[in-house]
């Protein structure tokens, strides 16, 4: 299976990213965008595991210090470099970053320990909207930015372990375990 750690979004949230998303959607010619059931922020990417390895990820997942916090997601962009034409949102460094940092880098240490090989690039917390995006002639792109990134503010209340797969076509992530 492959397997990540994410932060799943409440029905709210979702709904304004998802509005975001038929924008920005609608600027483009093509490309491959989030489904709003699959709107989500990985924590760490662990690629193909076995039942063995699925079981260290979640006890790794009961064991970090996790409390409730808030994050701003305010901002975002479109990336044509090293990603094939990344859509994201962006965080906002606030109050709830810090707390962000700190799951981040405890779940990728404690994992590590556990023998999962991790990426090596520095953490960059963003909500992929879409991919191989291909926009119509809307010349520069300070137009496509002109469209917004709203401020959201959101409650991350629980962590879960997700697995991604292919089913008739259509990418699904789906829920293994949580951990509120």
């Amino acid at each position: 299976m492959r397997l990540f750690i994410a932060i799943n979004f409440n029905d709210e949230t979702r709904i304004k990213l998802l509005a975001l998303r038929n924008k920005l959607q609608s600027f483009s010619k093509c490309g491959h965008f989030s489904l709003t059931e699959n709107l989500h922020l990985t924590l760490a990417f662990l690629g193909r595991c076995d039942e063995k390895q699925t079981i260290a990820a979640k006890r790794v997942m009961n064991s970090v210090r996790f409390e409730p916090f808030s994050i701003t997601i305010a901002g975002g962009g479109y990336l044509d470099k090293g990603r094939p034409n990344l859509v994201f949102c962006s965080l906002q460094n606030d109050s709830g970053y810090g707390e962000l940092w700190q799951l981040q880098s405890e779940l990728y240490q404690n994992l590590s320990v556990k023998g999962f090989e991790l990426d090596k690039r520095k953490f960059w917390p963003h909500i992929t909207l879409g991919r191989e995006v291909v926009w119509k002639d809307i010349g520069d792109y300070s137009s496509f930015i002109d469209v917004g990134f709203p401020t959201i503010q959101t409650d991350v209340t629980n962590i879960v372990l997700m697995k991604s797969e292919q089913i008739n076509g259509k990418l699904t992530y789906t829920v293994i375990h949580e951990r509120k």
